[in-house]
Parts: C-alpha cells; sequence; structure tokens
C-alpha cells in the first residue's frame, strides 16, 4: 500500500527518492535554512511534499547542474523556494539511483595498452616465461660471489638495472624512487641498531 500524496515522508524515504543518503539531507538541512522538516519526539525528521520538492531542486543544483553550496544559497536568496523548488523531479518519479540487486556484473579488462605512468616490470624476453626456481636441497654449500658483484635479493626494476652496465634516463628516473625508499628503510635499521 502507497503513501497518499501529500503524506509526510521520512528521512529514509526522501533519501532514496533523490538517491543520496540520508546524511546528506541532514547536512543540507544545516547549510540550506529554507529546509525545515517537521521534527518529532526524539529528533525524527518529516519532510512535507514542499520540503521534498525543495530538496530535488537543491540535489539538481548540486549534483546535476554543478552548482557550488555558495551558488544554491544565492539562488535561493536571489530568486527564492519557489524557484529551486520547481527544479524538482515529479514526486510520483521513481528513484534517481535504481536499488542495488543481486546481478553480477563481468569484469572487463582494461586495454593492453600499459599507462605511461606505469613501470614495466617484465624482466624476460617478450613471451617467455621466467624459469621457476627449483629448491635446493643438497647440504653443499655454494659458492658465494665477490659481495659487489652479487645482486641483492630484490625483484622487478631494481634486478632489471643491477643487470645493467649502462643506464639511461629513463631507468634512473624509474628506479629514483625505490632508491629513496630503500635509503629511508637502511636510516631506520641503522637507527634502531645504533640505539
Amino acid at each position: 500500500m502507497s503513501k497518499s500524496p501529500d503524506a509526510f515522508r521520512t528521512i529514509s524515504e526522501v533519501a532514496d527518492w533523490l538517491g543520496v543518503q540520508a546524511h546528506v539531507l541532514r547536512f543540507w538541512e544545516s547549510k540550506f535554512t529554507q529546509v525545515k522538516p517537521v521534527k518529532r519526539a526524539g529528533g525524527r525528521r518529516y519532510y512535507r511534499p514542499n520540503d521534498m520538492r525543495l530538496l530535488g531542486g537543491i540535489k539538481k543544483l548540486l549534483h546535476e547542474d554543478g552548482t557550488t553550496i555558495k551558488g544554491v544559497q544565492r539562488i535561493l536568496r536571489e530568486q527564492g523556494v519557489a524557484h529551486v523548488a520547481s527544479l524538482s523531479p515529479s514526486l510520483d518519479d521513481s528513484p534517481s539511483v535504481s536499488p542495488p540487486n543481486d546481478t553480477v556484473v563481468p569484469f572487463t579488462a582494461a586495454s593492453s595498452a600499459q599507462p605511461a605512468n606505469q613501470i614495466n616490470m617484465d624482466l624476460g624476453e617478450p613471451g617467455q616465461a621466467p624459469a621457476p626456481i627449483k629448491p635446493d636441497i643438497s647440504d653443499q654449500p655454494k659458492p658465494q660471489p665477490d659481495a659487489m658483484d652479487a645482486a641483492p635479493l630484490m625483484g622487478g626494476i631494481a634486478s632489471l638495472a643491477w643487470n645493467r652496465a649502462e643506464y639511461d634516463d629513463k631507468l634512473l628516473h624509474q628506479i629514483a624512487p625505490i632508491a629513496k625508499d630503500l635509503r629511508r628503510w637502511l636510516d631506520r635499521v641503522e637507527n634502531r641498531a645504533a640505539g
């Protein structure tokens, strides 16, 4: 059984009708003195049809037209409540945001073009998968490489940079944030060890 068009509505009913959260309506009430719902015991708000039309006009100005709060306040002052209320959708209209359903939306992958600010982390030749790491089950000690020649345990762009003999500006630009993070980490470790 639906309510009469002249019936008062609760804040949740008005929020559903406008497609906004209830806290948004309370915020608008604090910013627009013209919005005056009836408050009953316990602070429950009940909105009259005229309150709903005013809120509908405010929503249109803010969300659809991109007007600022100060701009809507100016329009209310200069052109009046009736003008803003006239911008509202009909009270008979369904909510502007449909209620959620249980439909699964298929995921579509982004285009294969790599964004300009993303770092390419591919370390091998195109089309080749990296060789799987096999666990070493022998008890024989491994030969230790010279400490300056051994690559530290790292992956991605850092390993790629470690294995290069020459550095271009693009690679240096890519590894700069990693170097800063590593320096901060080393400083923290040194500070903890010292104190």
